[in-house]
C-alpha cells in the first residue's frame, strides 16, 4: 500500500484544515494516510519519525510565512530520514517560493520534488495517484516539479467534509475567551480566495482577485463534528467571510439554528462593512461576537499604497457599524511599512487610545513588519526601486530597509516589547507609547489608567490573526 503522510506546522493556533480537507480526498481514493501536527508533535518523536521512514509521499502544509518557515526545516529532516520519498509542498507560499523550493543546492536535488498552490486538493489527489502508478509527477495539472512549472490550481472543486482523524484534540488549539472563561475554537472556511487584490497579501499572487464558495452543507457537517469533539465557538477563516455575503448569512444562521449556544467570529474588510451594514445585526443575533479587520494604518498615504480600499475615515464609520450591532472589532495592523513615517506610527497609537481599543490590540500587531514574498503584487508598485532590496530566500522575503532609520530601530524595540509582554494591556501599550515618543524626541501624553477597566474584549488566546 503506498503511503501518505501530511504534516502541518503552524496555522494561527487552529487545528489544521489545510490536512483535514486533503485527507478527506485522498481516503476517498482508499488512500493510507498518516496526518501530524507539528505545532503540537514534534518531529523528534518516535512514532512521527517512524511515520516519516515509512511514508511513500510526504505532503507539508504551507499556507503562511510561519509555516513556510517551519516546514522548510520539517522537509530537510524529512530528506534526511527518507531520501527515497516524495515531498510535495501545498498552500499559498509554497507558489510563492516555488524558485526557492525547487533548485538544487551544493550538488544535492532540491527540497521539494513538486509544488502546488490553489485549490491544491485535487491536484494533490491525482499527484499520489500518479506517484503510487510508479508514473512522473511532470504531467499532473497543477503541479511544478523542478522540470516542469505551472500555475497555481484555480477549478472549482467538489469538497468532501474534511477528515479531522488522527489530529490532535482542539483543547491543543486556540480557545475562545471572554469575561474569565475559555472554551475551546474550532475553524471552518465558508469560502476560499479573495475577491479583492491588496497589494500585501499574499493571496492575491496565486487567487489572482478570485475566491470560491463551500457548500452550505459541507461548511455546516465541519461544524456539526467540531462542535461534537468539544467547540463551542468557531472562527471562519474565510480571508473575507463578506465576499459571498448572502452565503456567509446563510452559514451563520444555519450554525445559530442547529447550534444556538456556539458563537461565532469571522474576518471582513472594512469596505464590506460599510457596503453591508444591514447584515451585521443578523449577524450578531446569529452568534458573531467580534470581527476580525485589517485597518492596517490610520495614514490615508500608506493605506492608497497597499490598495486596501478604505480611508481613515471609513475606519471610524465601520467602528461605529460594528458599536451599533455590539459587535467588538479585532482590528490587525501593518505599522512598519517604508512608507510610514514616525508621524503616522505616532498617530496610529493616538488613534487606538482615543477610540478605546488599547484592548483589543494585542502588543504583537504594534510590531508588524511589511513581509515582501516572491512573486508579491508589491513588486510590481512604481516606487519599488526606492525602497526594495534583494531577495532573502531563505528568509523568503525581499529585503528592505526605511529611509528613516529610527522607523527600523522602532519596529526593532517594539518587537522586543511585545516579546516580553506581562500581560497587562494598558501598561505594554503604554511602554509602546513611551518607546515611540522617544523616538521621536518628544514626550508622551499623560494618561491615566481606568481605575476599573474594562472587561477585555471577546478574543482567541492566539494573537495572530492574518
Amino acid at each position: 500500500m503506498y503511503k501518505v503522510l501530511l504534516l502541518a506546522c503552524y496555522e494561527l493556533g487552529h487545528q489544521p484544515l489545510s490536512l483535514a480537507w486533503p485527507a478527506a480526498f485522498l481516503r476517498q481514493d482508499g488512500r493510507q494516510v498518516t496526518v501530524y501536527d507539528l505545532a503540537v508533535t514534534s518531529l523528534g518523536e518516535d512514532a512521527v519519525r517512524g511515520a516519516v521512514r515509512e511514508a511513500d509521499f510526504v505532503g507539508v502544509a504551507v499556507p503562511m510565512h510561519t509555516a513556510m518557515r517551519l516546514g522548510v526545516q520539517a522537509g530537510k529532516q524529512v530528506r534526511a530520514l527518507n531520501p527515497e520519498a516524495h515531498i510535495c509542498f501545498f498552500g499559498l507560499y509554497a507558489m510563492l517560493n516555488a524558485d526557492y523550493l525547487q533548485r538544487a543546492e551544493n550538488g544535492q536535488g532540491p527540497l521539494a520534488d513538486s509544488v502546488i498552490a490553489g485549490e491544491y486538493e485535487e491536484p494533490l489527489r491525482k499527484l499520489v495517484a500518479t506517484m503510487a502508478a510508479g508514473e512522473k509527477a511532470d504531467e499532473v495539472q497543477g503541479v511544478s516539479t523542478p522540470r516542469q512549472q505551472k500555475e497555481a490550481y484555480l477549478e472549482r472543486l467538489r469538497f468532501p467534509v474534511p477528515d479531522r482523524r488522527g489530529l490532535p484534540a482542539l483543547n491543543n488549539y486556540a480557545h475562545y475567551m471572554y469575561d474569565g472563561t475559555a472554551v475551546p475554537a474550532g475553524y471552518v472556511e465558508a469560502s476560499r480566495g479573495c475577491l479583492h487584490t491588496c497589494r500585501h497579501c499574499p493571496v492575491v499572487p496565486v487567487y489572482g482577485g478570485r475566491f470560491f464558495v463551500t457548500p452550505l452543507e459541507t461548511v455546516m457537517a465541519d461544524v456539526r463534528q467540531q462542535v461534537a469533539a468539544g467547540a463551542r465557538h468557531i472562527t471562519f477563516g474565510d480571508p473575507d467571510f463578506l465576499n459571498g455575503p448572502g452565503h456567509a448569512l446563510k452559514v451563520a444562521q444555519a450554525l445559530q439554528r442547529e447550534f444556538p449556544d456556539v458563537t461565532f467570529d469571522f474576518t471582513t474588510k472594512v469596505e464590506h462593512i460599510l457596503e453591508r451594514r444591514e447584515l451585521f445585526a443578523p449577524l450578531y443575533e446569529a452568534g458573531a461576537r467580534f470581527v476580525v479587520s485589517a485597518l492596517e494604518s490610520t495614514s490615508d498615504f500608506v493605506l492608497e499604497r497597499l490598495q486596501k480600499g478604505h480611508t481613515l475615515a471609513d475606519m471610524d464609520e465601520a467602528l461605529q457599524v460594528l458599536d451599533e450591532a455590539d459587535l467588538y472589532v479585532q482590528p490587525t495592523w501593518l505599522p512598519f511599512t517604508p512608507w510610514t513615517t514616525l508621524d503616522d506610527y505616532l498617530h496610529m497609537l493616538h488613534w487606538i487610545r482615543q477610540r478605546n481599543l488599547i484592548s483589543h490590540v494585542p502588543m504583537v500587531q504594534l510590531s508588524i513588519r511589511l513581509l515582501v514574498p516572491p512573486r508579491s503584487a508589491l513588486l510590481d508598485h512604481p516606487d519599488v526601486s526606492e525602497w526594495l532590496g534583494p531577495l532573502d530566500q531563505e528568509n523568503f522575503t525581499y529585503e528592505w530597509r526605511h529611509p528613516d532609520p529610527r522607523m527600523d530601530e522602532l519596529q526593532q524595540e517594539v518587537t522586543a516589547l511585545a516579546g516580553a509582554e506581562g500581560g497587562d494591556a494598558y501598561a505594554g501599550f503604554a511602554a509602546v507609547e513611551r518607546a515611540a515618543y522617544e523616538m521621536a524626541g518628544r514626550e508622551a501624553p499623560a494618561w491615566t489608567a481606568p481605575v476599573i477597566p474594562d472587561l477585555p474584549p471577546p478574543r482567541l488566546t492566539e494573537d495572530w490573526f492574518c
